[in-house]
């Protein structure tokens, strides 16, 4: 029973330091917890705070960043039962624990994977290291990993590039890279930031289903508060290089002790918060004086519109033919749209608004319009614009509309309305 809680990572008062231009940069300056076997560990804070820096010691590659361990000790428990301080392991006794007994999921999957390799190759080469397996079982290993996290076309996806899959495939990819040799210890660096809300619920129950079917620890680095209480049996919260406060999570969020603990559960937006109030309230400063401050003081005015966008439309034009006429456009944003899940309208509607030159005739949708589409603009309903049609005909039988000057009667049957 003793053996059995005994921890399989004991982090001892480390420090890690940068040497840069400017001097000496403490990145981690006096950290001390332990995880067990089985057991979810969530380092949570704000960014900078040495979240990042303590997971990548573990693996020993703060080193390839530029930062070294001034101090400390990092004793890993391995798969023989001997205990090994990371902080004076040798080269080849990294390359034995990297990816085999410690596994990492980083934090940006498409920078982690190699761009010019098939998905295949990245799996197979530390199966092949660690394993020693062959070309064929690495093969069918690797098939086995997709299918585990839920990829579909395991077989297909083997042959693609890391380009060739969504996001949320290749966040997968990361995990089952992370998750092949079936680690003791399994590093997550915020696995789910620049996913959607479904595809992150999908990567958290799939990180705790295969924690639970290998018995394996789990380091889970995150500042997503709402993802610690789903995931974590102890909390760590850092603060600029230290540890602000640790315990389990029902203490963490029931009975905070820390100011910095209790701001940061403040700082998670709360169904309802705002009823009754007429204007955002400012963000806590932590060590702010108690007197108003130029947020506050802006925040009971009255709110003013720093960007406001009418009757945007975007559009790409398809090309064609021997001549590359225009044949289509690919209507990326009509009128003005609004936030979508699919598409991703609001996404060409920022860059529209972005790289657009100011127009050279007046900027109302209105006036760029028929006169009886111009006349229901005032409805409430938006109208679908049409843009200038290219049929070389008298008038076109698609949109009953007057051809633009730009039509050629020649390649008349090489251009079709857009209105088709």
């Amino acid at each position: 029973m003793l053996d059995a809680i005994k921890p399989i990572v004991e982090i001892d008062k480390l420090r890690v330091e940068f040497q840069t231009d400017g001097g000496t940069v403490v990145g981690v300056e006096d950290v001390s917890f332990s995880i067990n076997p089985g057991e979810t560990v969530c380092v949570v804070g704000e960014s900078g705070s040495g979240k990042s820096v303590t997971s990548l010691s573990l693996m020993r590659l703060v080193e390839f960043g530029g930062g070294h361990i001034a101090g400390g000790s990092l004793r890993f428990v391995r798969e023989d039962g001997t205990v090994t301080d990371v902080t004076k392991a040798s080269t080849s006794q990294m390359q034995s624990i990297r990816g085999n007994e410690i596994g990492m999921i980083f934090q940006e999957p498409m920078t982690s994977l190699n761009p010019v390799f098939t998905i295949e190759r990245q799996l197979t080469d530390g199966l092949k290291i660690h394993r020693k397996l062959g070309n064929a079982d690495a093969h069918a290993k690797a098939l086995e990993l997709l299918k585990e996290v839920r990829i579909p076309e395991p077989e297909r996806r083997l042959k693609q590039y890391p380009h060739e899959l969504s996001g949320g495939m290749r966040q997968r990819v990361v995990i089952a890279m992370a998750m092949a040799c079936r680690p003791r210890l399994l590093i997550a660096d915020e696995p789910t930031t620049a996913l959607d809300v479904t595809i992150q619920a999908e990567i958290l129950a799939l990180i705790d289903r295969l924690k639970r079917e290998n018995g394996m620890a789990v380091l889970f680095i995150t500042h997503d508060m709402a993802v610690v209480a789903q995931m974590a049996d102890r909390v760590v919260v850092m603060y600029r290089g230290n540890i602000v406060e640790q315990g389990p999570v029902e203490q963490i969020f029931e009975a905070p002790q820390q100011d910095y603990t209790r701001a940061l559960l403040a700082a998670v937006p709360r169904l309802g918060s705002m009823r009754g109030k007429s204007a955002p309230e400012p963000m806590p400063i932590m060590g702010a004086a108690a007197e108003p401050t130029l947020t506050q003081a802006v925040a009971t005015t009255a709110p003013r519109a720093l960007l406001e966008v009418k009757h945007l439309t975007t559009r790409f034009p398809v090309k064609g033919g021997p001549l590359r006429f225009t044949v289509a456009n690919v209507h990326a944003v009509e009128v003005s749209a609004s936030p979508s899940m699919s598409g991703r309208p609001w996404r060409w509607s920022a860059r529209a608004v972005a790289a657009s030159p100011p127009p050279a005739a007046p900027s109302s949708a209105s006036s760029r319009l028929p006169p009886a589409t111009s006349r229901s603009m005032a409805g409430t309903s938006a109208p679908s614009i049409a843009p200038p049609c290219d049929a070389p005909a008298a008038t076109c039988r698609w949109c009953s509309r007057t051809p633009s000057p730009r039509s050629i009667p020649t390649a008349a049957s090489r251009i079709r309305c857009p209105s088709r």
